[in-house]
């Protein structure tokens, strides 16, 4: 082969790699700051516990966007122990939703979220006189399915996701209420395109005061994608709930502070039910 063709070679070879890259590293768009606000939103974050309760929740959700648009929608939320109070089954979803945005207004049905989050450190398992100063830590395993509609419209991506984390947190008695502080770091992905997708880190601040009746809780975090476009939303979320035999209404507000133009307010009414003869219930090791 001549010198000629060799540096010919050579050059298709560069031109077809730079155009290859330069496919890799051009931003899709698909990210939460162009979206509505169900298409992928920070996850709610664990406190370092799982539960020995069955959590049925049902919320109305208003979302307000900072471009005037906003959003409607109905919200449920179940968890449940897995046979022992160590592992817990969480199923949510925005069941559905309607909108009103620039081009015009519309509504359809949300995606569905499913978590497995087990428990793989808590004090209760260590029989020493320092043992409530050991932290609690859970491991949560998650997808989202592609049932959500409207891509075309910006309002879900049309494709499956996952993500896990891991928390820590650990209680602080201050006489009749619980001082609940913990922080959370994980990854997700969700698909961006045929061959494409966005992998990020996942991170949380939460503190949470309980009392019989009551409990506020505050909780800062996001997650940061690759792609640095659009895809590393920031929120703040606000949480007070009364309790009453059971039953626990609340108010949540959330602020988008980056990537995610929305306030967001849910009013809604939570049930918890204890399960008696769950393996655990004793704070036994699993």
């Amino acid at each position: 082969m001549s010198l000629h063709s060799m540096l010919k070679h050579i050059l298709v070879v560069f031109i077809l790699a730079s155009s290859s890259l330069a496919y890799a590293f051009t931003p899709t768009g698909v990210a939460p700051a162009f979206f509505g606000p169900n298409a992928l939103p920070v996850p709610q974050m664990l406190d370092g516990l799982t539960s020995d309760e069955l959590q049925v929740e049902l919320a109305a959700d208003g979302y307000f966007g900072y471009d005037n648009s906003w959003t409607a929608d109905v919200f449920a939320r179940i968890s449940a122990p897995l046979f022992t109070r160590w592992a817990n089954l969480s199923v949510w979803m925005p069941i559905y939703e309607w909108y009103s945005q620039e081009d015009g207004t519309g509504s359809g049905a949300g995606d569905v979220y499913i978590s497995t989050n087990v428990q793989i450190l808590h004090n209760a398992w260590f029989k020493t006189n320092n043992a409530k100063y050991i932290p609690q830590m859970t491991i949560r395993l998650g997808m989202k399915t592609a049932s959500g509609e409207q891509f075309s419209r910006r309002r879900h991506y049309d494709s499956p996701g996952y993500f896990f984390d891991l928390a820590m947190g650990q209680s602080i008695p201050i006489k009749d209420l619980d001082l609940r502080l913990a922080g959370s770091v994980g990854f997700l992905c969700w698909q961006t395109s045929d061959a494409r997708q966005n992998d990020a880190v996942m991170y949380g601040l939460l503190a949470k005061l309980s009392h019989r009746y009551f409990s506020a809780q505050a909780e800062w975090g996001g997650y940061v994608g690759w792609e640095r476009y659009g895809d590393a939303p920031m929120v703040i979320k606000l949480r007070a709930a009364g309790k009453i035999k059971g039953f626990e209404p609340f108010v949540q507000y959330q602020y988008g502070i980056k990537d995610y133009p929305f306030h967001q307010l849910r009013v809604g009414l939570a049930y918890n039910f204890v399960f008696k003869k769950l393996k655990g219930k004793d704070d036994s090791r699993p």
